[in-house]
């Protein structure tokens, strides 16, 4: 039996994707070999000798500690585009907001009906403060185009929209379902200078951290409307609330509200709803299990943060999955250990990611845990599992 601990609530629709006669779940597992997890904070986390997986239901893995997972041979997924949907609709919501007002303007509705005013007496009057452009004819940035990002740029098309892209690492799928009307822009400096609104959907890490910040903003557009549904940190406070103050930047949404945020002017502060509905909490949690128990039955792995995507059909009796460091003599050195114990390889394969790689072996015949832990044994293996069909 797999034991799998939940750190969160995991929608049902998830937990039945793991066969009851294979797998116990509960929040109270013990020395568990997986991890379903949404937002629990697990920087501090003891892993137990057993954890081999932590599954991520949905796309940011900010909580999770991935360098510390990586040392200890642990696989980290996430769930890319399990919440595109839903994060591009409210991307589309929050374009209007930056544009009509709208969020100030219901504020403005209720404070009036509080002072005791007759609000149909007034409402001509005071509506002209929230006047806004349109969004046809104007044109958007779309920093990032993963699986939510070229959602974004494709339905804004729709609005009419004149939409520019960028991102250095498009995929091939990505590229496939990318509108043909969409400017590929080839650097940030052509988003910055060519369009009214920009809407950031990257992942927070060390060479995003901040990316908009003074100088970025001083090559935008004057007026340049801000929207940021992808992580806080992508976005310098100070400097964002500075532009603001004086106009250079004309408003700024965002699904990561702050109280230094909530004091400045044209700020519309979202509680981070984007991926906030049932159908993607349940697209999420389902793709997160269903990734958990193939790596876990099978030893493939897809969507990890931090080893290689490698996905191989069983051809043999057995099968060795092994991480480890990307350095060289690797497979000679596995291949080495099953050649002088007259095993045969049916079929191998091995894929890098940076300072990790992954090597699945399926052999010919059953090995003894001799020969797994001569494996475990050389230099650069960080673990080893080995599987039986």
């Amino acid at each position: 039996m797999f034991r799998i601990k939940t750190l969160n609530k995991i929608s049902p629709a998830g937990l039945s994707a793991l066969d009851k006669t294979r797998y116990t779940v509960s929040d109270s597992e013990e020395n568990e070999d997986g991890i379903l997890v949404r937002s629990a904070d697990m920087q501090e986390y003891v892993f137990p000798d057993a954890l081999r997986a932590i599954a991520r239901a949905g796309a940011g893995t900010n909580n999770i500690p991935v360098a510390r997972c990586s040392e200890a041979g642990i696989v980290v997924f996430n769930t890319p585009g399990a919440n595109a949907n839903a994060v591009k609709e409210l991307a589309v919501c929050a374009l209007i907001m930056a544009s009509r007002n709208v969020a100030a303007g219901t504020k403005w509705i209720d404070a009036q009906i509080a002072g005791g005013g007759d609000i149909e007496a007034v409402v001509e009057k005071g509506k002209a403060q929230f006047v806004g452009p349109e969004l046809m004819g104007k044109s958007l940035g779309v920093i990032g185009l993963g699986a939510i990002g070229v959602q974004v740029a494709n339905i804004a098309t729709k609005l009419g929209m004149t939409v520019y892209g960028y991102d250095p690492f498009l995929s091939v799928d990505a590229a496939l379902s990318m509108s043909r009307l969409i400017h590929r822009a080839m650097d940030l400096e052509t988003i910055y200078k060519n369009c009214d609104y920009i809407t950031i959907h990257v992942p927070q890490n060390k060479e995003t951290k901040g990316m908009i910040n003074e100088d970025a903003i001083h090559m935008m557009k004057g007026g340049v409307r801000i929207i940021n549904l992808a992580r806080g940190g992508l976005v310098v406070e100070d400097d964002i609330l500075a532009a603001l103050e004086r106009g250079k930047v004309a408003a700024y949404v965002t699904d990561f509200p702050t109280n230094k945020l909530s004091a400045g002017k044209n700020v519309t502060l979202i509680p981070h709803l984007g991926a906030s509905t049932p159908e993607s909490e349940e697209n999420c949690a389902v793709m997160a299990a269903q990734e958990l128990r193939d790596y876990l039955e099978n030893g493939n792995i897809r969507n990890s943060v931090n080893l290689p995507t490698l996905q191989q059909e069983w051809s043999g009796t057995a099968r060795l999955c092994v991480i480890h460091r990307n350095i060289p003599a690797m497979l000679s050195s596995i291949t080495g250990v099953l050649s002088r114990e007259n095993v045969n390889v049916e079929n191998l394969t091995n894929k890098s990611k940076g300072e990790y790689a992954y090597t699945l072996v399926d052999i010919g015949s059953r090995v003894s845990d001799r020969e797994v832990d001569a494996i475990r044994a050389i230099g650069g293996v960080l673990r080893v599992r080995y599987l039986t069909h």
